[in-house]
C-alpha cells in the first residue's frame, strides 16, 4: 500500500470514527434531516452511528477492510434518500450551519460520490 493510500485510510478511518460518535453526541441534527416518510428516525440515528463505528474500526484490519468498505458503499447509497430530501427543503438550519440549496447539491452530487469513490479504492483490494 502506497503511503498516500495509507494517509488516507487513517483519515477515512478517523472519519468514520467522529461521525458515528456524532450521532450519539449530537442526535438532534441527524434526526432533523430524516425524512418523515422512514421510519424510527431515532433508531436509524443510532444504527448510522453505530455502522459508522463498526465500519471504521473494520478499515483498520486489512482482514475485514474490504467488507467494511462495501458496508460503507452500501450505507451512503442508503443515505442518498436523506440528501435528497435536503436537496428538496433547503433552505434550512441544521445546528450552526446553515444549509443553503447550492450546499445540498454539492453534498448530493459531490461529497457522496465522492465518499462513494474513496470506499472502493479500499474495496479493491
Amino acid at each position: 500500500m502506497t503511503s498516500l493510500k495509507k494517509i488516507s485510510l487513517v483519515i477515512l478511518v478517523t472519519g468514520y470514527l467522529a461521525a458515528g460518535a456524532n450521532h450519539f453526541r449530537a442526535p438532534d441534527s441527524y434526526i432533523h434531516i430524516i425524512p418523515p416518510y422512514i421510519p424510527l428516525p431515532k433508531l436509524m440515528n443510532i444504527l448510522a452511528g453505530f455502522f459508522e463505528i463498526l465500519f471504521g474500526i473494520m478499515l483498520i484490519f486489512k482482514v475485514t477492510r474490504f467488507w467494511a468498505a462495501w458496508g460503507i458503499i452500501l450505507m451512503l447509497v442508503a443515505f442518498l434518500p436523506v440528501h435528497i430530501d435536503m436537496v428538496l427543503h433547503a433552505p434550512f438550519q441544521l445546528g450552526s450551519l446553515y444549509v443553503t440549496p447550492l450546499i445540498a447539491w454539492i453534498r448530493l452530487l459531490v461529497f457522496q460520490p465522492l465518499l462513494i469513490l474513496w470506499a472502493w479504492w479500499y474495496a479493491k483490494e
